[in-house]
């Protein structure tokens, strides 16, 4: 049953939410959202899979910028997990995956180009802090009993390969694993900042109103994530891994006097680098904090609170459509597609079609966020559920689900939801550089105007609210005494 901790917490956010409700900016402002609409889903029923010259390669770029940039983050971040017991080690990691794909992209496009590292690099940064954090969570949770067998003198490395690793290795795989579909809605969505993948086809038909173009693009993206299963086997890991980097493509000459200037002379406030004395600092990092930063939190809290909870409304009303307490396998068939549709289309993709669709406001962002976000916890309660025997009196239909399964999966779904907040944070930082006045609004906007001091310090304080916000999370679910899993 609900326990009072529970209900106190759900109808406590759901309040933020409604009071988050009356500053928003929730508006359909195109002139003819439905016309529009059913362009688009016309679009989607005729693809045309021929009109696109290089489709072929943007696929395969997308694949190899994926398997590069977890595999690099991968080793990365198992090496940080050796040592994440480290204070300076779990800042570090916070820090670095606290900052969306997408913003590290545009940092190293300021030095680096449009060059395969920059995308190769702002996967793997932040995916190595994922990775650290996850990787010593499982190696803690080892059982010690092998290492206690080992025989005395039994150096520390072989005691970690022969007792350790193996007892783990199961579940590293599959998170590392699981991890590449991340990757793979990663890899798309920077093209739309310019690299090669399926993101800039996507963006360059939807601005052209080409929506059989576009479906076509979002069809073989579907069918790329649903088949990872059937082509991404672990004897052909190694290949994949070493042949990627291959099929980045080739960049610009990187020119490592732009990398130094970067750091040296563009991140560095004006008023330091012009030599205006600390007086003139003060006045340009409080100009910043008024005009840029404070607006930026506001529209990002108030965005991401009302995303959170219509994303726990979304995945309460979707996990019948998977369970097997509901419906025949008909209805479960439809509720899988539904869902992997759902949670495969990274929120970025959702957002940007349902802006052009529906036109600039907090709404396409919301509902992006809510069904990407929804489709996972849907996916992921619905399985639990059906691992639930049923009681002799547990009744049919809506008593089934609000007297039976409910309460049951209710604390599981808070713990998926909560984890889960801090992501949502990060996704509402960056849908602003769609044009939602959230941080990533301004930090795209001084990144536009060449005042790379000003994004760096939005960008600093962006980590520093998505810290804020995951250390939050994970005080209620302590307090809660929610288990969480991790989830992408």
């Amino acid at each position: 049953m609900f326990s009072y901790p529970t209900i106190r917490t759900t109808f406590l956010f759901v309040a933020i939410a409604i009071i988050a409700l009356a500053f928003s900016d929730i508006a359909i402002t195109s002139i003819n959202p439905w016309r529009d609409l059913g362009r688009f889903f016309l679009g989607v029923v005729t693809p045309d899979f021929f009109s696109t010259e290089g489709l072929a390669t943007a696929i395969l770029r997308t694949v190899a910028f994926a398997f590069t940039g977890v595999a690099l983050g991968s080793v990365c971040g198992f090496l940080l997990a050796l040592v994440y017991r480290w204070r300076i080690v779990r800042l570090f990691s916070a820090f670095i995956r606290a900052i969306h794909e997408l913003f590290w992209a545009l940092i190293f496009l300021q030095f680096f180009g449009f060059h395969p590292l920059t995308g190769v690099l702002a996967i793997a940064i932040p995916y190595s802090g994922i990775f650290a954090k996850v990787y010593s969570e499982i190696l803690d949770e080892a059982d010690p009993e092998p290492r206690a067998l080992l025989p005395m003198g039994t150096s520390a490395i072989s005691m970690f390969l022969y007792a350790r690793v193996p007892d783990v290795w199961d579940r590293i795989r599959t998170y590392t694993s699981y991890r590449l579909e991340c990757g793979m809605r990663s890899s798309a969505i920077l093209g739309f900042v310019g690299l090669p993948t399926i993101g800039f086809y996507l963006e360059s038909s939807f601005s052209q109103g080409q929506y059989s173009e576009a479906g076509a693009l979002l069809i073989l993206f579907y069918v790329l994530i649903a088949t990872i299963p059937l082509w991404v086997k672990p004897k052909l890991l190694p290949v994949y891994v070493i042949g990627a980097p291959f099929f980045l493509g080739e960049g610009l000459p990187i020119v490592w006097g732009n990398v130094a200037r970067f750091f040296t002379e563009d991140i560095v406030p004006s008023p330091i680098r012009n030599n205006e004395g600390f007086g003139e600092l003060g006045v340009w990092f409080s100009d910043l904090m008024l005009t840029e930063a404070l607006p930026g939190i506001w529209n990002t809290v108030v965005l991401t609170q009302i995303a959170l909870v219509f994303t726990g409304l979304l995945a309460l009303l979707a996990f019948p459509l998977i369970s097997t307490h509901f419906g025949g396998p008909a209805r479960r068939t439809s509720g899988h597609i539904f869902l992997v549709i759902a949670r495969s289309t990274p929120e970025y993709i959702l957002a940007y079609i349902l802006l052009q669709l529906w036109g600039p406001s907090m709404l396409p962002a919301v509902v992006a966020l809510a069904l990407h976000n929804g489709g996972i916890i849907g996916h992921l309660i619905g399985r639990q559920s059906n691992t639930i025997k049923l009681r002799a009196d547990a009744g049919t239909g809506l008593n089934r689900y609000g007297y039976e399964l409910v309460p049951r999966i209710y604390s599981s779904f808070l713990a998926f939801l909560f984890y889960r907040w801090e992501i949502i944070m990060r996704e509402t930082a960056i849908l602003g550089i769609l044009g939602v006045a959230t941080l990533g609004f301004y930090i795209d906007s001084s990144i536009q105007n060449i005042q790379f001091d000003r994004a760096m310090v939005l960008i600093l304080i962006t980590a520093m609210l998505n810290i804020g916000i995951d250390s939050l999370s994970r005080l209620i679910r302590r307090r809660l005494a929610l288990q969480t899993m991790p989830t992408c």
